[in-house]
């Protein structure tokens, strides 16, 4: 496996200061119609499809109320259920719903927001898929990024590749190549669509000639900028039926320390 950033890695330059998460903003990604995962998205948005009893959104709220960070939360497809999802289970949290009549793809919604989001550094999640991992190592791998990366994607190790975006980086962690979604992929480390940004990324959306989504317009725009870290705990890509059911049993087994 290509050489990526892990916490053995930190070790020998992460501070202590590192280790404390700033109220980083949060974009969840929610508004998505969820096609794939079709029946059960018929009566559910994607983003609130339970895994053991809970809603994929939940587990993305919990973890910011956790570490008091402010979150954004787009919605699109069945609109009043998401927003009375969050009103009823989430109140009192600092939340936001950011209401998209039109879906701007995942680019477009960060320009929207770009107000809100040019103070500091901001994380970004695809909220329909599931993922467990250190928040203040993550932000440790950004803080100690190279100086001229813009972001930090996070990273997993894909069972089905060719369903992923691929990716390839240097020696030092950085994004060298992008294969979104290929056929035969050169690997298996793949992007996990959790990402914190710089607000210099909002530069780069600008000049780009209507940038609508982040995989297929913003990343490749960024190579070489790229800093990665790599979730060695868990990531389910939900995209499909199969691997709904997989996250189902997963989940389950941890709970119960297996």
């Amino acid at each position: 496996m290509q050489s990526v950033t892990k916490r053995s890695d930190m070790d020998l330059h992460m501070s202590i200061d590192f280790l404390h998460v700033p109220p980083l903003p949060t974009v969840l990604l929610a508004a998505g119609l969820g096609t794939r995962l079709t029946p059960v998205t018929e009566y559910l948005p994607k983003c609130l499809v339970p895994v053991n009893g809970r809603p994929l959104l939940g587990y993305w709220l919990d973890m910011c109320r956790s570490h008091g960070l402010p979150a954004v939360v787009n919605t699109h497809y069945k609109a009043e259920t998401v927003a009375a999802y969050v009103r009823d289970s989430h109140a009192g949290q600092n939340v936001e719903i950011f209401h998209e009549p039109e879906l701007l793809g995942t680019a477009g919604t960060l320009l929207a927001l770009q107000n809100r989001l040019s103070g500091g550094p901001f994380m970004v999640v695809h909220a329909d898929n599931l993922s467990f991992f250190s928040l203040p190592e993550f932000w440790a791998a950004h803080a100690g990024r190279p100086r001229d990366c813009l972001m930090t994607m996070m990273l997993f190790e894909a069972e089905n590749p060719q369903s992923c975006g691929i990716v390839r980086v240097d020696e030092s962690g950085v994004v060298t190549e992008f294969f979104e979604k290929v056929p035969s992929p050169p690997g298996r480390l793949a992007n996990a669509a959790v990402y914190i940004m710089e607000p210099g990324i909002f530069s780069v959306l600008r000049s780009a000639d209507a940038a609508r989504d982040i995989s297929l317009d913003l990343l490749p725009l960024c190579l070489g900028r790229i800093f990665t870290f790599f979730n060695g705990d868990y990531h389910r890509d939900i995209g499909t039926v199969e691997s709904y059911a997989l996250a189902q049993a997963e989940t389950w087994l941890r709970t119960q320390g297996r």
